[in-house]
């Protein structure tokens, strides 16, 4: 593991799922990114990454949002943040 957890591959594997999760829910109430992101009042381009699972910084690492931002994008897509949220990875230092 590495000192930074939001480095980790396991991290990156979340990160990866909730975009899934993200893109499953979205397309369950028929919304386009571009609606999602404005009803969350986030930008685009950050909704976009968080679906793929990356950082705004285009480095290609896991993405890592805020939780208001995952609640306010839970809401615009009408869904409980529990259905959002894959299974949390172990991301303590041993």
């Amino acid at each position: 593991m590495t000192d930074k957890p939001a480095s980790s591959p396991e991290w990156a594997e979340f990160a990866r799922q909730l975009g899934i999760n993200l893109r499953r829910a979205r397309a369950a109430i028929d919304l386009t990114q571009e609606e999602t992101a404005a009803i969350a009042g986030i930008s685009l381009y950050a909704y976009q990454q968080y679906e793929r699972g990356r950082t705004m910084s285009g480095q290609g690492s896991a993405t890592n949002p805020r939780l208001a931002t995952i609640l306010a994008i839970s809401q615009s897509l009408r869904t409980n943040l529990q259905d959002l949220l894959p299974e949390p990875p172990d991301l303590t230092v041993r």
